[in-house]
């Protein structure tokens, strides 16, 4: 990646490159580092290369098909998480894992890129996980996602009808220690905010769009459980299984800086199709009974 140098004042050319990778590139401290050990920072007259692509070999075996790229750069990559495949391998479970399948991406094409996670979704919750292709990005990738600055909006069907006067859930939540997977809301817990829309109601069900001020561990359905109105599919929260084997959740859009430009980048992720004859049900079952 070439650039061209300010003339320094004072101090060499080599302090001068330092400066302005802090600077104007904001590149972390800990990324300048890892250059300079691996020599990866060359000055040639007033042009400046970094090796921020370095060939990586694949972190996860290339197993099951390559998943669905919403967006992808030199940078970054977004791709559609289905519903029922894991982020990444977890030793339960030999199935391919969303790990193995980007892993697939790379082998097929040919290239030694090794893209790393940068959010979590859960088993059963499907849409956009955003990926850093490179060292440089997944720094300022993971630096965003703790100053809270990746913006994830998500779908939900879940039991009941929702009031529309039903717009903040603002419920502490920590672990239930009657149940190592499930959390519960408790006064104990950490502090947690979720942002719900009604969208549509429908036979003792509602579509509500969900934006997270915080991101706890099955925070949306903790919330709307607790809240009277569990997913439809969630079992473990309480959820009917009648319509959907697991929690009807969906990662809508995700919103992003791009680690070099710094421009805001949305990805969308169109509903599954399950969803619509979901829907459809629903609302069939309304009719009738009207």
């Amino acid at each position: 990646m070439p650039g061209k140098l300010p003339v320094p004042e004072n101090g060499g050319r080599y302090e001068a490159a330092m400066i302005w990778l802090q600077q104007e590139l904001m590149a972390p401290p800990k990324l300048l580092k890892q250059l300079e050990t691996e020599e990866g920072i060359k000055l040639a007259g007033d042009r400046l290369r970094l090796r921020l692509f370095p060939p990586r070999e694949l972190s996860f075996a290339p197993v099951g098909k390559p998943p669905v790229i919403l967006y992808e750069d030199d940078f970054c990559l977004v791709v559609h998480k289905p519903a029922g495949v894991k982020i990444h391998p977890d030793g339960e479970s030999s199935e391919p894992t969303l790990a193995n399948r980007v892993s697939a991406i790379y082998a097929e094409r040919g290239e030694k890129v090794a893209p790393m996670h940068i959010h979590r979704l859960d088993e059963y919750t499907s849409g956009p996980v955003l990926y850093a292709k490179n060292a440089y990005a997944q720094l300022k990738l993971d630096a965003a996602m703790s100053r809270k600055e990746i913006t994830r909006v998500y779908v939900a069907l879940v039991e009941g009808i929702v009031s529309p006067k039903l717009t903040v859930i603002d419920e502490p939540i920590g672990r239930d220690r009657h149940h190592n997977q499930r959390r519960r809301v408790s006064p104990s817990g950490k502090r947690a905010i979720t942002h719900v829309e009604l969208l549509e109601t429908m036979n003792q069900a509602s579509l509500v769009r969900l934006t997270l001020e915080t991101g706890r561990t099955h925070q949306i359905r903790v919330h709307l459980s607790f809240a009277g109105h569990p997913l439809v599919g969630d079992a473990l929260y309480g959820g009917s299984t009648k319509l959907l084997p697991y929690q009807a959740l969906h990662g809508e859009s995700l919103t992003f800086s791009h680690p070099l430009t710094g421009e805001r980048i949305c990805v969308e992720d169109p509903w599954p199709e399950e969803w619509q004859g979901l829907r459809n049900s629903l609302h069939s079952q309304a009719r009738l009974e009207e």
